[in-house]
């Protein structure tokens, strides 16, 4: 999610042990459908004084990252059980889930960096085992990633292995798109998914950095729409099913482009909108810029979180 996701930094670390049991979260709280960004540098905010303060029960931990090796790593430089794993359990303590994002904009991604999909897909495991996650978020938006048809392939060989290996976990792609709907790049990625018989979840686009401003909630529906149009003839899914494989991750505030801003209005009428066709995940970039003044718009305190924290699908 280009500037406010490329602040990240890449350093090796002794690798993460695998297979501890965290805490179980509520049963009733699905970690995909309504979960708001947090990234875990810069004095993140407390995600259970958040919970108390909104009513959001999810959140999408960013970002897991190579530490320069086929090793997953939070940030590419804290091991996977450490600080960052302490913070999910306490998130289910009080109630609610966590999913981890793998990937971003910036630093070394698993996706480039391991050789194979069998290796890819150990990787993938390992963040999994270390916080016995119900869920990932492949965020692939870097050029590495994305534009890159042996990666694309790669990746999507790894979901099929994880998700042979673990039937119960969830796996989310999210990727950037156009006005129009996900671009070339984009089309490809959700097509080879059927060729090779990866079951990717839930496909969610990142609906902005299109131009200089307009009609934010326009231009987000016209996004999703085309992903839902290029799921349902992929797939051969009917129009609710392919809603509910649909999901959308906006920005709060100012983007990345200058004038482009999506305000509080315009996100309450973005969510209100998903809300009739049934999307399968509403979030944002991202809950560390979610105060007056932190994303360049008039706002009250979390007010962002406290509208995604009212999405039920």
């Amino acid at each position: 999610m280009k500037i406010m996701r490329r602040i990240l930094v890449a350093s090796t670390v002794a690798l993460a042990t695998v297979g501890l049991v965290a805490p179980t979260a509520d049963a009733a709280v699905d970690p995909v459908l309504s979960a708001p960004y947090l990234y875990q540098w810069e004095n993140p905010p407390n995600p259970v004084s958040v919970m108390q303060a909104t009513g959001i029960k999810s959140f999408t931990l960013a970002f897991v990252l190579s530490n320069g090796n086929c090793n997953p790593q939070w940030d590419g430089n804290r091991s996977l059980t450490g600080a960052d794993i302490t913070r999910v359990n306490q998130i289910r303590a009080a109630g609610g889930d966590a999913l981890p994002s793998i990937g971003g904009w910036s630093g070394n991604k698993l996706g480039s960096t391991c050789s194979s999909a069998t290796t890819l897909a150990a990787a993938y495991q390992k963040v999994i085992n270390a916080g016995q996650f119900k869920a990932i978020d492949l965020d692939i938006e870097n050029t590495d990633e994305f534009q890159n048809a042996t990666v694309q392939d790669r990746i999507l060989g790894a979901v099929k292995i994880i998700k042979q290996n673990n039937p119960g976990v969830r796996v989310v792609i999210t990727i950037p798109t156009e006005v129009s709907g996900p671009e070339t790049w984009g089309q490809r990625l959700i097509q080879r998914s059927k060729d090779l018989g990866a079951n990717v979840d839930v496909w969610t686009l990142m609906p902005f950095d299109f131009s200089s401003g307009g009609d934010m909630p326009g231009k987000t529906k016209s996004a999703v729409t085309g992903l839902k149009n290029k799921l349902k003839s992929v797939f051969g899914l009917t129009d609710d099913a392919a809603w509910r494989k649909s999901g959308l991750s906006s920005m709060n505030g100012t983007t990345d482009n200058a004038g482009e801003v999506v305000s509080v209005d315009d996100y309450r009428a973005i969510r209100d909108w998903a809300r009739t066709v049934h999307l399968a995940r509403l979030s944002f970039w991202a809950l560390n810029r979610d105060c007056n003044g932190c994303a360049g718009v008039t706002q009250g305190q979390y007010e962002f979180t406290k509208i995604t924290a009212n999405y039920t699908g």
